[in-house]
């Protein structure tokens, strides 16, 4: 049995419930296939800047709905092994926003909810087994005995995207393998069940080859997501990722501002793991076929960037797939929406991804990145333009200004 579509999207998650959205508010049917029965939590960042609150409002979440998905945040404190802090307020002292944590429970649903009121079909408990990409034609998705024909396809559907193997895209990050933890805690702070009021400030501790990120959420509950690379890997395997995680937080030494033993607190749900962390695309879009979100590459999360990049695909991705749609089905027109998307997204991202390919390099050696860490606690202006720039809200490219990084670099 075959059913025909104009765009079929691989993946339930915010990139491809947002995309979705975004199409059918333009006329365009979408059908959206989800291998999980219902939501559940996956390793995931909760920890963005205010840059991706504004892009949920203009994906159709209301100012009151986010109020109640998200807590705020007044910073992120980046702590070193040598006891630098470093403390990044995107913005917040100097009146804007602040960073928030998001209660992905319920984010989640919530964008798919939106999608599923603008006529979008959404099948979850469905397994796309293959894609069969056609230049010239309509795109097929395997699904046992069922089959999709789809005009695009668009692969939503994480770093180990079914859509972005079928188009012999995909590639390994270009980092050490690691693996990422993530999970959450009850926050036994006062006041931590106030959603309304700014929280603690959220942490990111850097450990031996890894980091550890502490974010309040709401619902008085922190979100611990952890970061390891390959000298881990042989204890994870042997211990279990409850004793890894242990080991790890008791890295992180309590503060004065929070004196909590992570380690013992009380977990709210289940250890999510994901690895290999991190992916590539060599392209983005193809004559028939997209990738959106961390389909369409994912570097690392220390930047914490993942959700309003993810966003920001979707919407250069509708504007292209609405073009393609708009000409005939000749490879030649649909290939041109394609290009004209992966040059979009280069464009957007090449500055950012050389700033956190910049981050990486520091962190690949901590004598260095201890010299850089002081250097920002120390100079409030590069530590304020640094803190917009990995928040997204400034031109990624003024973190790679020479006149930056002498102003970071110099003694």
């Amino acid at each position: 049995m075959s059913t025909p579509v104009d765009v079929a999207v691989v993946g339930a998650g915010p990139a491809g419930t947002t995309l979705a959205a975004a199409l059918a508010r333009r006329g365009i049917e979408v059908l959206v296939l989800e291998r999980a029965p219902a939501w559940q939590w996956r390793a995931g960042g909760v920890f963005t800047s205010p840059a991706a609150v504004r892009a949920l409002e203009r994906a159709g979440l209301g100012r009151d709905e986010l109020d109640g998905l998200a807590r705020p945040i007044p910073a992120m404190r980046l702590e070193t092994p040598g006891g630098v802090l470093v403390r990044l307020t995107y913005g917040a002292d100097r009146g804007g926003s602040p960073a928030v944590g998001f209660d992905r429970s319920r984010l989640d649903p919530a964008l798919e909810a939106v999608a599923r009121d603008r006529g979008v079909e959404i099948r979850r408990g469905v397994r796309v087994d293959a894609v069969e990409l056609d230049p010239d034609g309509p795109a097929t998705l395997r699904l046992g005995q069922e089959s999709i024909r789809a005009r695009i396809v668009v692969g939503a559907d994480g770093s180990g995207s079914v859509v972005a193997r079928a188009a012999g895209v995909a590639r390994s990050a270009r980092l050490a393998p690691r693996v990422g933890l993530t999970w959450h805690v009850m926050d036994p702070r006062p006041a931590a069940a106030e959603t309304a009021r700014p929280g603690p400030d959220a942490r990111l501790a850097v450990i031996r080859d890894g980091y550890v990120g502490l974010a309040p959420v709401p619902g008085g509950r922190l979100n611990i997501g952890i970061v390891l690379g390959p000298s881990w890997r042989d204890g994870l395997a042997r211990d279990g990722a409850t004793a890894t995680t242990r080991r790890a937080l008791a890295m992180v030494p309590p503060s004065a501002d929070d004196p909590i033993a992570w380690a013992d607190a009380t977990p709210c749900d289940r250890i999510a793991g994901a690895a290999p962390l991190g992916g590539r695309a060599i392209r983005r879009a193809g004559p028939g076929w997209f990738l959106v979100g961390d389909a369409a590459g994912f570097l690392d999360p220390f930047t914490g960037e993942g959700l309003h990049r993810a966003l920001v695909s979707t919407e250069l991705a509708a504007m292209a797939i609405q073009a393609a749609l708009g000409r005939s089905d000749d490879r030649a027109d649909r290939a041109v929406a394609a290009d004209a998307y992966d040059r979009a997204m280069r464009r957007r991202f090449a500055s950012k991804d050389a700033v956190s390919w910049l981050v990486q390099s520091f962190l690949a050696r901590p004598r260095f990145f201890e010299y850089a860490a002081r250097r920002l606690a120390d100079r409030a202006d590069v530590r304020a333009t640094m803190s917009l720039v990995m928040g997204d809200l400034v031109p990624a490219s003024r973190g790679l200004d020479p006149r930056f990084l002498a102003a970071l670099l110099a003694p």
